[in-house]
């Protein structure tokens, strides 16, 4: 099928492109031009975008939607009360088939604020990757795994599961964090990493008491040890990332791991404020994720993309602390290639179709 939109304001997210009024041709779900002059040829559909402005899809860089029917569960707990004391209970009840229509709970929300692909960290990755298809939706997920799962075992069938061409799913390994993994099945991890030649992601540095339990364990930050483990050997990157030293900012550089911030998450429980202009300063992108709808309660990537920046400016006592175009390459660029989707960067020849139309005429989108 060959699509035109025209009369459109284009935002390609291609360095140094501002914006401008012109057409995008689609063939068969990829763009095949992007340009300012009038498209001529045979097209099975022409949309007239009526001035409203195009450009790529927000990524949700870490997410949990499995969670939507947990929202609002526990309220006013630090992370681990909450973890432990009302979450865990609750999802050790949940079925494939619970998680499979939650996930797409989660689905209908994300499209309400442009979200095209989620980064997805849950049980039941087989349910979760039928409700992604099923709603025609782009999902990379990546593992969970803990001392209490079975997804240890199962990491590496996913992985060759959904890494297949063509395909709206795809797999990254990962696993859920120190506090709740064994050194033993870290190392198997690990090796896991290694022979798949895999990035890896995780829960890291969330909070101050997690950095410092992992230090008197390890004598470490779980930065350092997971490092030390061979666990970044192929890249990755760490989720939330608040409490650094001097050591992870290096590894992260050194390794060209990527953080994502989710400062919704962060503050419903209080866990900080993460250090986004110092990973700019020191050359670590920086993608954006909700987390879960339960440690969330909202799944809107405008109220995100505002407390990245919000936070920052009080963090850094600076109202210009991160530029606003910033933000826009955090929520499109740096998230899709955090989750390796390197053909949906860009409005741009070659690129995948993933593209949103913001209405610039109304109040609401």
């Amino acid at each position: 099928m060959r699509t035109r939109l025209y009369n459109a304001h284009i935002l390609t997210m291609v360095a140094g492109e501002e914006i401008f009024l012109g057409d995008i041709i689609i063939e068969d779900g990829k763009i095949v031009s992007v340009g300012t002059g009038s498209a001529s040829g045979e097209y099975d559909v022409e949309i007239d975008c009526q001035g409203n402005l195009l450009m790529p899809g927000f990524k949700n860089a870490h997410a949990h939607s499995g969670m939507s029917g947990l929202r609002s569960l526990a309220d006013d707990l630090p992370l681990n009360e909450w973890l432990t004391k009302s979450i865990f209970p609750v999802e050790a009840r949940m079925t494939a088939d619970d998680i499979y229509w939650m996930s797409q709970l989660s689905v209908l929300e994300y499209l309400t604020s442009g979200i095209t692909a989620c980064f997805d960290m849950y049980m039941e990755q087989d349910a979760v990757a039928k409700a992604m298809d099923d709603m025609g939706f782009r999902c990379v997920q990546t593992s969970g795994a803990n001392d209490f799962s079975k997804d240890i075992r199962e990491m590496s069938r996913l992985y060759d599961t959904y890494n297949v061409p063509d395909s709206l799913q795809s797999y990254i390994l990962g696993f859920h964090a120190e506090y709740t993994t064994s050194l033993d099945n870290l190392k198997a991890i690990a090796a896991q990493v290694n022979e798949k030649q895999s990035p890896c992601y995780v829960h890291a540095c969330e909070t101050f008491e997690e950095v410092e339990g992992c230090k008197q364990r390890y004598g470490m930050t779980p930065v350092q040890l997971f490092d030390s483990l061979g666990m970044f050997n192929y890249g990755g990157g760490i989720y939330h990332g608040i409490y650094m030293s001097e050591e992870d900012f290096r590894i992260m550089a050194e390794r060209g791991l990527y953080v994502v911030t989710n400062p919704g998450s962060n503050t419903k429980l209080a866990s900080g404020i993460a250090p986004i202009k110092e990973y700019m300063e020191r050359g670590i992108p920086v993608a954006i994720g909700t987390d879960g709808p339960a440690s969330n309660n909202c799944l809107d990537f405008f109220r995100e993309m505002f407390l990245v920046t919000g936070l920052a400016k009080l963090r850094e006592k600076d109202a210009a602390a991160i530029d606003a175009k910033e933000i826009l390459k955090m929520a499109t660029v740096n998230g899709a290639r955090a989750m390796h989707l390197k053909d949906c960067e860009t409005l741009a020849a070659g690129q995948k179709a993933d593209i949103i139309m913001m209405v610039l005429n109304r109040t609401s989108r």
